[in-house]
């Protein structure tokens, strides 16, 4: 029923767009009768052929996930503070990015940093195609700027890990056996209230099998942290078996495959000059502040363009 509705919003948003190119003929016709239209028109026309632009994309996603939600796990690198920090203003880049699209976003775990920022974050973003734009973003996000942490105001450079993952849709996706998994509880950590810190609702989740462990600790009840880390085990589980399939795949096809965190996929400076910039396709931008306010959607558009007929 769910993939139906997809499905629905899908041809609804063509016909709709259909509906408006045999208006905007009309009006052609009419604009050469009245020159005052034309302008109207024109705005009209470069608007549609934007959500047109957007829609031919959507239709170059090639997995069977790129409609789902997305869970974003954000984890700081060596360099303590400074690490910490760009950790936090990587959350909020991808909320404010959430925002923009129309998209809803949650944060469903953090750990703070030792002094500022934080450890790492989990969000679920719930949004048609969510995990398709996504995971352009997934990778090492390297910052270049001078410190406000040091009284040198030396120059630094800091690293996070970004992952992405389709939120898997309960046993339809990843079955999970009972024994398969050892659930463990114990007192929250960082700032919470009073409460966080005298009753042991933060809740661990281990797959034995694999040795994935999840935590939550973000919400008061113990029923509800368990809720949250049992779907983000499921999405890590998902994207395991994800990685397995493009894995066998690469070694039939005699393609490297590469472990670990592997090379930045994307560099942010603020020191000397201004420029953020993807690796991966060379599009680049120096209106840094846009970026770090959310404005992602040339990034994502140039990755997932260069990606099309790559996917399977």
């Amino acid at each position: 029923m769910r993939r139906l509705a997809g499905y629905k919003k899908v041809v609804e948003r063509w016909r709709g767009l259909e509906k408006e190119v045999a208006d905007i003929t009309e009006l052609i016709s009419l604009a050469e009768e009245d020159a005052s239209i034309r302008q109207e028109i024109e705005g009209e026309v470069d608007d549609m052929v934007s959500r047109l632009d957007g829609l031919e994309l959507e239709l170059a996603f090639g997995s069977e996930y790129d409609a789902k939600n997305a869970i974003l796990a954000i984890h700081a690198g060596a360099g303590g503070t400074e690490s910490q920090d760009w950790a936090e203003m990587l959350l909020r880049m991808y909320l404010r990015w959430a925002e923009r699209r129309g998209y809803q976003a949650e944060i469903l775990d953090t750990s703070p940093g030792d002094a500022v920022g934080m450890k790492s974050a989990t969000i679920r973003i719930d949004g048609d195609y969510a995990f398709g734009y996504l995971k352009s973003e997934h990778g090492v996000h390297r910052l270049v700027r001078l410190s406000p942490f040091d009284a040198d105001h030396a120059r630094h450079t800091s690293f996070v890990l970004v992952e992405v993952l389709p939120e898997a849709e309960g046993e339809v996706d990843v079955r999970i056996e009972p024994e398969d998994l050892k659930i463990e509880t114990f007192k929250s950590s960082g700032p919470g209230g009073q409460h966080m810190q005298k009753t042991s609702s933060a809740v661990r989740i281990t797959h034995l099998p694999t040795k994935i462990a999840v935590t939550c600790q973000s919400e008061r009840s113990q029923h509800q942290n368990k809720d949250i880390a049992f779907r983000i085990l499921q999405s890590r589980l998902l994207k395991l078996e994800l990685a397995k399939r493009t894995e066998e795949r690469a070694r039939l096809k005699g393609e490297r495959i590469s472990a670990g965190w592997g090379n930045q996929i994307r560099s942010y400076v603020l020191h000397p000059y201004k420029m953020v910039k993807d690796h991966r396709t060379d599009y680049e931008t120096s209106n840094t502040e846009a970026v770090l306010d959310g404005e992602l959607d040339g990034f994502i558009t140039a990755y997932l363009r260069s990606i099309v007929g790559k996917e399977e």
